[in-house]
């Protein structure tokens, strides 16, 4: 069940039960945080049964990490498009590298609540989660490297990007940004971000990213 759960995304399903579960926890955490993300508030949401629940997923932890998958297909999605029209693959690592660290703001735009409740929760899970259930959480966050790995490989073919292995070289990309980003992100969790700040810090860490993989 913790592998069905690890998939499910909001999308067309036979009766939609765990795509209406995964968009109430993903709401339920933008407006409340961890601490109001509970099985009774999500089936309060959806109208759902408890037993439903329980058919779709093992528990909250299971809850959370199709949450992740979610977050990381949306962004995956969003990136692979915002890129494609720039000039080479180590802008467009550089531009994906800026996105992550942009957080929400990149990705939803004028439709952000303001609030980095959601991503600072699921930093906090980041943590606590790639120890309880390391290869579920790798399979969430495996759209958002594998993209990154796509254009590292392209870099290297076009000799912009020092050879290595793609897949291992994203994965130190995403770590590092994701790591650095969680203290910025549990500083603002309850206040309006600081886009300036963040876009400095977004250049900073594109530029130090930069420069580890460069040919």
């Amino acid at each position: 069940m913790a592998d069905k759960a690890a998939d499910s995304t909001p999308s067309a399903t036979e009766d939609d039960r765990a795509g209406r579960i995964v968009l109430a926890a993903y709401e339920l955490l933008d407006s409340a945080g961890l601490e109001g993300l509970t099985i009774r508030a999500v089936l309060a949401r959806t109208g759902l049964a408890r037993r439903a629940f329980y058919d779709c997923f093992a528990g909250k932890d299971a809850l959370v990490l199709a949450v992740f998958a979610y977050t990381l297909r949306l962004a995956a999605g969003y990136f692979a498009e915002a890129v494609i029209r720039l000039p080479d693959p180590l802008a467009r690592v550089e531009a994906i590298v800026t996105g992550i660290v942009m957080g929400s703001a990149a990705i939803e735009g004028a439709h952000d609540s303001g609030s980095n409740r959601r991503s600072a929760a699921l930093s906090r899970e980041h943590l606590r989660l790639a120890e309880a259930h390391p290869p579920e959480l790798q399979a969430a966050v495996a759209p958002l490297i594998d993209l990154i790995a796509a254009h590292l490989a392209d870099g290297m073919a076009a000799g912009q990007v020092r050879a290595g292995d793609p897949a291992r070289m994203a994965a130190l990309v995403y770590n590092l940004v994701s790591t650095t980003v969680h203290t910025q992100l549990i500083a603002e969790e309850a206040a309006t971000p600081d886009r300036a700040r963040r876009e400095a810090l977004a250049e900073e860490i594109r530029e130090f990213c930069r420069r580890a993989v460069a040919a």
